[in-house]
């Protein structure tokens, strides 16, 4: 599969084109994006696989404008990131995406509504309560609105995570490991979550995981090995994953120092 085409941004939550990133310098230089073009479709839940040192969390990080690429264009819509200075693309990122980590980064003094809230409050801005509503409903949160953290299973402090990221309606929520510190009951339930928000509410979700059960739950599935785009699955179940994943045994070689 060829990885130079430069994408059709229409109805594109985020995209990149031609992505190049280097870590290092010199012999020890790691190339851990080699010219990936991917774009990922408003209201469609995606997950990116391959092998550790692949590239997945990379391209996660500059698609959502985490980090900087070496070479090419990171968008999300139609604004080019790599255009915005330090200011605008932290209101970007502020404004229209949204975040959800292994880590469930809440905070412990903050009870579940202000946790969800918190974003929109530091940016001085009043909140959307018919939205926030429909999205306590949504992550079933609506009996646990004054608990604090500590008083939360991990299961319902990944929700209040996956909550806080759509409170601001983000146009794509970008989601690392989601499911990695959860049992699989309880991660089953944030997956569908994520899948719920992404149709129900036209929001966009990148998922990156080593997992091809939570893999299965999304619409299509994204490969990447040795920082190119070698394959997309679309209709993902568990078994299909799995023994797309099982090909790049012995197959592909680990880039060293690129965090997978």
């Amino acid at each position: 599969m060829s990885t130079a085409t430069t994408l059709t941004p229409t109805a594109l939550a985020a995209r990149v084109d031609n992505a190049v990133k280097v870590y290092g310098s010199g012999d020890t230089a790691v190339r851990a994006l080699d010219g990936v073009s991917v774009g990922f479709r408003a209201g469609r839940f995606t997950a990116i696989m391959g092998p550790s040192g692949s590239g997945k969390s990379t391209l996660m990080h500059c698609a959502a404008g985490l980090d900087t690429l070496t070479e090419g264009a990171a968008y999300i819509g139609d604004t080019d990131l790599g255009s915005l200075d330090d200011r605008r693309l932290t209101l970007l990122r502020r404004d229209r995406v949204g975040f959800v980590f292994q880590a469930f980064n809440l905070v412990p003094t903050l009870n579940v509504a202000e946790n969800i809230t918190l974003p929109i409050d530091l940016a001085g801005e009043r909140p959307d309560r018919e939205w926030l509503d429909a999205l306590i409903d949504v992550v079933g949160l609506r009996d646990r609105l004054h608990h604090r953290p500590a008083e939360l299973s991990g299961g319902q402090q990944q929700r209040v995570a996956v909550a806080r990221a759509f409170a601001g309606r983000p146009d794509v929520v970008f989601a690392d490991e989601p499911t990695g510190n959860l049992d699989s009951r309880s991660g089953g339930e944030v997956l569908r979550l994520l899948g719920d928000a992404a149709r129900q509410a036209s929001r966009t979700v990148v998922m990156v995981t080593h997992d091809p059960v939570a893999a299965a739950h999304a619409d299509e599935v994204v490969f990447l090995a040795d920082g190119r785009l070698v394959d997309r699955m679309e209709r993902p179940t568990a078994d299909r994953v799995l023994d797309r994943m099982k090909a790049f045994d012995g197959t592909t070689s680990t880039s060293g120092g690129e965090p997978s």
